[in-house]
């Protein structure tokens, strides 16, 4: 990226966990910034805007909808019941999610900012704001702002000092930095940007609104071919010119009714679903061409010069050809998790067809937000909103292509103290940060490689299940005092130890975290603690499942946090496990981490929809003993994720078939089989091919015992992928 303010944008989206308020002027590239961090970004994220409009342009799916919100205002200090009680789908993406991207966030009141955050410490993190997510924020509070009735005002006002998003209490508790980009890519005659910037920041110039209204035309009448749009301030007037203006023309009118498909909420249609025309009508273009001639774009002004079958025929001032304009397709989507790549993508839900076109004698400012306009007619006499005469005139590429319908007064130009005092103070922070950001990407790299290491919330996880079964399981005394013993030895084995190394990486220099024999070490220490965890919390886990209480409210506590405490053991095993094997970086770290929470989250929350449970509760798995059906449990008692891998290779199937079938990646389908192979019930050249088995193994035999494991690998030959090493280094007898 050229532009530095941009590059600094990506190296913290990218670099580091710090969350980011991405604003700047109109035409700045905020929204091609979007579309390349979707690109090429190596995070899992999601994009959510407050409108059904905005989310369909920025090519994901409302606030609301994701997060299931009411939209009523949210009141500081709810609480929701029931952890469980969005979809599987839904709290696997949430607990996998690296970052939250949130679009037009002027829009975005502080209250609703807050109860995100709500959602994401209830399935994440709740220690922490937003339950640890980076969030980037993009918009320009000088431009659209937060819709507030007076109803809702009243309702906030005790909680809040301001309906802007910066009000949020979880923000205020976060650490973000404001990048602002300056650079105006819309506009290229710098008296005319200096206007813009002065009228942004309600402060302009006598100078300034002298040669604004000296653009004042009030009788001006465009000549059709020069492709004038008149923006107003409220829809009646758009629609209301627009519909004189089509009403003078001769001929047939046309209606182009648009076809919707399965799910697309009204609210979200991104075009008329009636379009009606005439030959002569002045449209614009409301989408992108999405050929590779480009011949049109967002924003663009022509006039329907004929029609054909199943096209429109338009033509664009200073064009010498005609453009055959066809339907184009909107889709509302939802996001889901790919099953083979583990990636979040969005889903198909339901799809609007309409020709991208409307009419364009006139819209309102608000729906011109985000166009560019070679020619526009001004009419902002009756401007009601903060920022609203600003993004009308930034539309216009110069100041030669506007007209004025009327002049603009100092009080058409309304402005907000507390956006202007809000934008100062992060602009000063914003350069401290910008500073230190060598130092914050290499102390994402140590957070990253701490978090590895921290097993508190799993410590907490079993301090809570034994706290449940003191107050509500007295009549299991030997299983409570169990759980008691194991705290002990967890704090004594994992807790201590583990803030010892910890310690010992919190003072590792930046260059020595990145030295081979620390990562060595790294693994190592991975190693211990599987060990360690193993001896202590499956069999626990194991003889939990069996208590019961008739107290309906112990047992909803119960399967709560039995549930939390297997999560996390699960997910905490595969992931010290996986990186028992691989070299440390954030990368790699960051991806194991995932699958290692969406592989235990499918073996905990297996349903795509949480459980109605009486009495009962899940058995845990482990590689030494498969599951027992529990009181009162389902029909078809669930087994456990190794007993069903093995059961479909004695089947026949081969472990990439096995891999499609259950939509598991196939090195988990080869760690499934690996107990197997170690006690003997499976010969290892049945699973992979034989030549490769004594390949790996004679490579293993030849290095000596205190050869590292990238050193055994790379001795392999060339054709013997990871997953098939770790497979035959884990069963060797001499790995067990």
């Amino acid at each position: 990226m050229e532009n530095k303010e941009l590059r600094n944008a990506w190296e913290f989206a990218e670099h580091t966990g710090i969350s980011i308020f991405l604003t700047g002027k109109a035409g700045t590239g905020k929204t091609t910034f979007l579309k390349t961090l979707k690109e090429h970004s190596s995070k899992r994220m999601i994009v959510v805007a407050p409108t059904g409009v905005a989310a369909i342009n920025a090519g994901g799916v409302t606030i609301h909808s994701f997060f299931q919100l009411p939209l009523s205002p949210y009141v500081p200090g709810t609480t929701f019941k029931d952890r469980y009680d969005f979809g599987k789908e839904k709290r696997r993406i949430i607990r996998t999610l690296d970052m939250l991207v949130i679009d037009e966030i002027s829009m975005v009141r502080s209250d609703l900012l807050d109860a995100i955050d709500n959602v994401l410490r209830r399935y994440r993190d709740p220690t922490l704001p937003f339950g640890g997510v980076q969030l980037l924020m993009i918009g320009d509070l000088h431009q659209l702002t937060p819709v507030v009735t007076p109803r809702d005002e009243e309702l906030l006002r005790p909680y809040y000092d301001t309906p802007y998003f910066f009000g949020s209490h979880a923000l205020q508790q976060t650490s973000y930095v404001t990048i602002q980009l300056t650079h105006v890519y819309r506009q290229q005659d710098q008296a005319f940007i200096d206007i813009l910037n002065h009228v942004r920041d309600g402060v302009p110039t006598a100078e300034d609104l002298a040669r604004l209204n000296a653009r004042c035309k009030p009788m001006f009448i465009p000549k059709a071919e020069e492709g004038y749009i008149r923006l107003t301030t409220h829809n009646r007037m758009a629609d209301s010119y627009n519909d004189n203006e089509l009403h003078k023309l001769p001929g047939k009118r046309y209606v182009f009714k648009a076809e919707i498909e399965k799910e697309f909420p009204e609210s979200s249609y991104p075009a008329d679903v009636n379009l009606e025309l005439k030959q002569g009508a002045q449209v614009m273009f409301i989408k992108n061409d999405p050929s590779p001639s480009h011949l049109y774009y967002n924003g663009r002004i022509g006039h329907v010069v004929g029609f054909e079958e199943g096209k429109i025929i338009v033509k664009c001032p200073g064009d010498d050809y005609t453009i055959s304009v066809e339907p184009a397709e909107w889709e509302n989507t939802r996001y889901a998790i790919n099953e083979e790549t583990k990636v979040i993508e969005p889903q198909v839900l339901g799809a609007f067809r309409q020709y991208p076109l409307r009419l364009a004698w006139a819209i309102t400012i608000h729906k011109s937000q985000g166009l560019t306009f070679e020619h526009a007619i001004i009419d902002a006499s009756a401007s009601f909103a903060s920022g609203q005469v600003y993004v009308a005139l930034s539309r216009c590429k110069s100041l030669e292509g506007l007209v004025l319908a009327s002049q603009i007064q100092p009080r058409n130009i309304i402005g907000d103290a507390r956006v202007n005092d809000y934008i100062a103070r992060q602009q000063s922070e914003a350069e401290k940060s910008i500073e230190a950001l060598p130092a914050l990407k290499e102390e994402y790299y140590r957070t990253q490689l701490y978090d590895l290491f921290n097993f508190m919330p799993l410590f907490a996880a079993e301090q809570q299940l034994h706290r449940l079964l003191l107050e509500y399981f007295r009549q299991f005394p030997k299983l409570t005092n169990y759980h008691g013993t194991v705290i002990d030895q967890l704090k004594q084995k994992v807790i201590d130890v583990a803030l010892r190394w910890r310690s010992v990486i919190q003072q590792t220099s930046v260059e020595g975290l990145h030295e081979p024999a620390f990562l060595e070490r790294v693994k190592r220490s991975a190693a211990y603690f599987v060990t360690g965890l193993e001896e202590m919390l499956p069999d626990a886990i194991e003889k939990t499942k069996m208590a019961s209480t008739n107290n309906k409210r112990g047992m909803q506590l119960f399967d709560e946090r039995y549930k939390d405490l297997w999560l996390a053991y699960l997910s905490k095993d595969r992931l010290l496990r996986t990186m028992e094997e691989t070299p440390f970086t954030v990368s790699a770290y960051m991806q194991a981490k995932q699958e290692a929470t969406l592989d235990a989250m499918d073996v905990v929350m297996p349903g795509s929809r949480p459980r109605k449970r009486k009495s009962s509760v899940a058995s845990p798995v482990s590689t030494s003993s498969t599951e027992r059906t529990t009181p009162k449990a389902a029909k078809a008692p669930r087994v456990s994720t190794y007993v069903q891998t093995y059961t479909l290779f004695r089947q026949g199937k081969t472990p990439q078939q096995i891999a499609e079938e259950r939509h598991l990646a196939l090195s988990t389908i080869l760690s499934h089989l690996v107990p197997y192979v170690s006690s003997g019930q499976i010969s290892a050249d049945k699973i992979i091919d034989g030549e490769k088995v004594k390949a790996i193994r004679h490579a293993i035999a030849q290095l000596p015992e205190n050869a590292t494991t990238e050193d055994r690998k790379a001795a392999c030959p060339p054709g013997v992928t990871p997953a098939e090493f770790y497979f035959i280094l884990k069963s060797m007898p001499t790995n067990e």
